[in-house]
């Protein structure tokens, strides 16, 4: 999933570069979604994440 809004951020700088502004802005949208969804996930699975069982 970071690998993916990484990917969209990168695409996002070079379009925007390049001048072509509505592809830098919907892919740095799509890179933004894909963070926040990176870190949500991220911040579930250290609450819910695995658990030494009592002895």
């Amino acid at each position: 999933m970071l690998n993916w809004a990484l990917t969209f951020l990168i695409i996002a700088l070079i379009a925007g570069l390049l001048g072509f502004g509505g592809i830098a802005g919907e892919a740095s949208w799509v890179a933004h979604v894909l963070f926040v969804v990176f870190l949500v996930l991220f911040l579930v699975s250290l609450l819910t994440g695995r658990r030494v069982p009592p002895v």
